[in-house]
């Protein structure tokens, strides 16, 4: 007999007290109205338990990229779990999902990126690239190649060692892999450009780039990891041509480029991955998770060069490194089923036209006297609320002004997510232009109303 689950708002809310929820001001938590259940999805919208209809403006977490409730996805998984439930990738053992997946994923990587490691989620992908060049570096004498650059403003995870490449505000308070990894300036031009121009701008974060290669000693440095387009970070786009010199930078003096896509891949910005063909880069590593499944199963990867394939899997040596689920049956099923409806749909070249008008229907909300900037690629967008759009002067952390606004939005229709002073939208790839607008008028409604209900004191 299947398990009675909760349904009423109450009854939900009362069981969930004993959940403890990610990246959540527990104390916060405990508050009356302070968290909402979602108990159904279909396509770009998700139902609360109070019955309230919702445009999914976050995709789940980045996630969900072709929409909630597709048959396509979830009969595959069902299939899958019929014929063969799980078995693991580890030894000896495979199985043909993970195969085909592995397959698939390296036809459609930049480059002479053909080799594909499972893992379950991007924090596992990012900890297994640093852990798979270490051990590349120890295999080529050259152990003492360790160490991680990194930037300021970047989110890689929540492990101990992805945290540490994560900015250093986000582990405040807590412990992380200490000595390992440096951070490198964030390239925000808006907000650390200090009136220089783009160009300039750049020139000084490649400059800051050599001198920490310089200061720590390229021998010791194993890799540059960087998102695309920073995400939790607060959706930082980095300047033209930042990527390919970072890139450049690094083969000059044998640091291993990593790309992390956990965000960018699989048509947020219109192509399955966007290193090359938005970035004009091509990274030594790839690390993916989110939309590989869209969300309907945990799946990661690193991907890697065939030359780095090469020196790990040589003789005398044994790959000591793998999660029990990676290339799970109903997780690698879910990412062909995925895969194949994104080709099938043309989803990645939909996003190239819709994304562009999400993008730039969001940027019409600058004219708004606290929108400071409106910044991101198709449908990966940051608002960032400032208290004065001269000086750039955000406003009182208490006020938890993007809070105020997401809370607003959500009565009105949409799930907007709050970081801080900025509001985040990454919602699935298949909205509609009708949806788009919608979005658009529900947040013009929500930051307006906010802004003439501050208090005087915040203003």
């Amino acid at each position: 007999m299947p398990p009675v689950l909760p349904h009423t708002t109450e009854d939900i809310l009362a069981a969930d007290t004993h959940l403890v929820q990610s990246w959540a001001d527990l104390d916060g938590l405990k508050k009356p109205h302070a968290r909402t259940a979602i108990v159904a999805a279909k396509g770009a919208m998700v139902r609360d338990s109070n019955g309230q209809e919702l445009i999914d403006g976050i995709g789940g977490l980045w996630c969900v990229n072709v929409g909630h409730g597709r048959p396509e996805i979830i009969d595959a998984i069902s299939s899958q779990l019929s014929t063969l439930d799980f078995y693991s990738t580890f030894y000896t053992f495979t199985h043909p999902t993970a195969a085909a997946l592995a397959k698939k994923l390296a036809e459609l990587a930049p480059g002479k990126l053909n080799r594909v490691h499972f893992s379950t989620s991007g924090s596992d992908a990012n900890d297994g690239a640093v852990r798979i060049l270490h051990h590349y570096y120890e295999r080529l004498g050259k152990p003492e190649k360790k160490l991680v650059l990194s930037r300021h403003g970047a989110y890689h995870g929540s492990t101990y060692l992805s945290i540490a490449m994560t900015t250093p505000a986000y582990s405040k308070g807590w412990s992380k892999a200490e000595g390992i990894v440096h951070h490198l300036k964030k390239p925000h031009y808006w907000r650390e450009g200090d009136g220089m121009t783009e160009a300039d701008f750049t020139d000084l974060l490649i400059a800051d780039l050599r001198h920490e290669i310089e200061r720590l000693g390229p021998q010791n440095i194993a890799c540059f990891i960087g998102e695309p387009i920073m995400g939790a970070g607060g959706v930082i786009v980095p300047p033209k041509e930042y990527h390919r010199r970072v890139q450049d930078v690094c083969r000059e003096y044998d640091i291993k480029f990593v790309a992390d896509e956990v965000v960018t891949a699989f048509g947020r910005l219109g192509h399955f991955f966007a290193s090359e063909a938005v970035f004009d880069t091509q990274p030594d590593m790839i690390t993916i998770a989110k939309g590989v499944t869209s969300g309907y199963q945990p799946l990661a990867a690193t991907i890697m060069t065939d030359e780095i394939y090469d020196v790990v899997s040589g003789p005398d040596g044994v790959f000591t490194h793998g999660m029990t689920y990676a290339g799970h049956p109903a997780a690698a099923a879910a990412g062909l089923a995925n895969i194949a409806l994104m080709e099938a749909e043309q989803i990645p070249e939909r996003v190239r036209v819709t994304g562009k008008i999400f993008e730039n229907t969001l940027r019409t909300l600058q004219d708004i006297e606290i929108v400071g900037e409106v910044r991101g690629s198709h449908f990966m967008m940051g608002i960032e609320f400032v208290k004065d759009r001269h000086s750039k002067a955000l406003f009182d952390a208490k006020l938890n002004i993007g809070m105020l606004v997401a809370r607003k939005a959500q009565e009105k229709g949409l799930v907007a997510r709050p970081l801080g002073h900025i509001l985040i939208l990454s919602p699935p790839l298949i909205l509609s232009e009708e949806q788009i607008a919608r979005i658009g008028d529900i947040l013009r409604e929500s930051i307006t109303e906010v802004m003439h209900e501050l208090p005087k004191n915040f203003r």
